[in-house]
């Protein structure tokens, strides 16, 4: 699908996409390239960036790619300092890197839930200060879009990554605020199950689930959401900041999320507090 922005929308600027080598990040990188920016991925395998590299090189985007695990802050440090030395000052940064996996909260180990909450939130921040430290504070001018996940009504079923996401949903908020003054709109993206490598290890009855339980009757595609990305990082988007955009066929609004079952009566009642005395 060709884009809808006008050829040449992002020349002059660059743009750092995490998680850039499959699924949304490819298709963010493949969006804003195609619209003029110069383009920096990184992610944690290189086999995923090499493979992103035979698809954005054929189409003349300027390209720089490194291994960077966001959840080790000296690794975002070289990384931006290595994107800078190559591309420029970055004005635009897509935190799209990211990871979870299905998991109840009763049985969500610590291991799991510490890289989780590593991952999406705290390399989340980091890498977000890093660069706009670097460019986007000194230049006064900067656009930031978070990933992260559709967490309006909770996200049972996976505790870990809610926490983490809705973390980054308030940093969203406050950075907003506090980068105002330097000209830097901090915005967020909540996509719905967007179908793309990053659904692969999900059963096929889960996903089943899901698309029935979205009105608009299917899933959404990494295009469709490289198309909003590319909204909020322009100046059309200039008073815009502070906000969570949900892209999810109206998922958020309808609908159950999680089966919660009938009391098993040779169970008992659940427990219930005492009544405090007058």
């Amino acid at each position: 699908m060709s884009s809808i922005f006008r050829p040449g929308l992002f020349a002059g600027h660059a743009a750092i996409v995490t998680g850039g080598g499959s699924g949304i990040g490819l298709a963010v990188a493949k969006e804003l390239g195609g619209l003029g920016a110069k383009i920096a991925i990184c992610g944690r395998k290189e086999e995923r960036l090499a493979a992103a590299r035979l698809e954005l090189e054929p189409l003349g985007i300027p390209l720089f790619s490194q291994v960077c695990d966001i959840r080790e802050p000296e690794q975002i440090a070289a990384f931006v300092d290595n994107s800078y030395a190559a591309l420029g000052p970055i004005t635009v940064l897509v935190n799209n890197a990211g990871g979870q996996f299905p998991t109840t909260a009763e049985q969500v180990t610590t291991r799991g839930w510490e890289a989780v909450i590593r991952n999406n939130l705290n390399g989340t921040f980091f890498m977000t200060q890093a660069v706009a430290k670097r460019c986007m504070i000194p230049a006064r001018r900067g656009r930031i879009v978070n990933i992260i996940a559709n967490i309006a009504r909770g996200f049972p079923g996976m505790v870990h990554t809610g926490a983490a996401r809705a973390g980054v949903e308030n940093m969203t908020k406050t950075l907003a605020i506090e980068w105002a003054q330097y000209g830097v709109q901090v915005n967020a993206i909540a996509p719905g199950v967007i179908k793309s490598t990053g659904t692969d290890q999900y059963p096929p009855e889960l996903l089943e689930m899901t698309r029935t339980r979205t009105p608009a009757k299917r899933h959404g595609t990494p295009g469709e959401v490289a198309g909003l990305v590319a909204y909020l990082a322009s100046d059309a988007a200039d008073f815009v900041t502070g906000e969570t955009w949900y892209i999810d066929g109206g998922a958020h609004l309808w609908g159950d999320n999680w089966n919660i079952p009938e009391p098993d009566p040779t169970e008992g009642a659940p427990t219930r507090r005492s009544p405090i005395p007058e």
